[in-house]
């Protein structure tokens, strides 16, 4: 089991060269393929284990990467619970000691999928897949209903920043005539997914990065922990929140379910705690 540092924020406890381009800014970083280049906490200090290995799999602590310590991430708008009733939601964040659109140091030579448009903004809005945004300033629009969302920076190679200061967890209603709705506690326990997302191509599917953001809670022994299964089947604990690389995963579809326990192995009491995703690996 791995031994966690983690610091609040704001009241809160608070992922190697690109894929080919797609076809827009929230899903260009998603097809992935190398083949031809071969919360809010702080980074903690890793005395975890090499690796963990099981059924085939490897998986083990993503270390080396830029700590980005002073960067902030701040939000100017959307204000807190606000109701946008034609569905669409404009953004507007501060980013201090961070500069979105550079190549995060270490890119096209870790081995990870990267993205050639930079350093971003991770957008999560109801654990679904995150979009990555370039810029401090755009518009989403959203189905009617109350959502729970987290924005939070991102290396070019789509490594969340843990540093403290480096994301932010909001709410908000969208859509006419909603009915009144009893606002999340965005203290509570949460577990945001991350990576993997999307499709791997070539070199890029032999190293997979698993990200995920932890709010209002530290992963310790004894405490709260994340475990993870891959394809339904190999489980995975850990109580120490960093990156990780997976690697042995079969071509084709695979899956991920993380989950946010207690120390008696039940659910966190909270409204985000359980996501699964699937994404794919293809030789070519």
């Amino acid at each position: 089991m791995f031994r966690k540092i983690y610091l609040p924020l704001l009241g809160l406890a608070i992922v190697a060269s690109c894929s080919s381009p797609a076809t827009s800014e929230e899903n260009q970083e998603e097809i992935i393929d190398l083949s031809d280049d071969g919360s809010i906490t702080a980074e903690p200090e890793n005395d975890a284990p090499e690796s963990y290995e099981k059924d085939g799999l490897k998986i083990y602590p993503f270390e080396g990467s830029p700590k980005f310590e002073t960067a902030e991430l701040t939000r100017n708008t959307p204000a807190d619970d606000i109701k946008a009733t034609n569905g669409k939601v404009a953004f507007d964040f501060g980013v201090t000691n961070y500069k979105l659109g550079a190549q995060t140091e270490g890119a096209g030579t870790n081995g990870l999928a990267n993205s050639d448009k930079g350093q971003h903004i991770h957008l999560i809005v109801d654990n679904g897949p995150y979009s990555a945004h370039y810029d401090a300033k755009f518009e989403k629009e959203f189905e009617p209903g109350h959502h729970v969302a987290i924005a939070f920076l991102s290396r070019s190679f789509h490594e969340s920043v843990k540093n403290g200061k480096s994301a932010t967890i909001f709410q908000f209603t969208t859509g006419k005539d909603q009915p009144e709705t009893t606002p999340v506690d965005l203290k509570s326990p949460m577990l945001f997914y991350s990576r993997p997302k999307g499709e791997y191509k070539g070199a890029g599917a032999q190293k997979i990065l698993l990200d995920f953001y932890v709010a209002n809670t530290e992963l310790k022994p004894n405490g709260h922990s994340v475990i993870v299964t891959v394809n339904d089947k190999t489980k995975f604990e850990f109580d120490t929140w960093q990156p990780y690389l997976i690697e042995g995963l079969p071509m084709g579809e695979n899956t991920i379910n993380i989950k946010l326990v207690d120390a008696q192995g039940n659910l966190a009491n909270s409204p985000m705690n359980d996501v699964t995703r699937t994404f794919t690996l293809s030789a070519e």
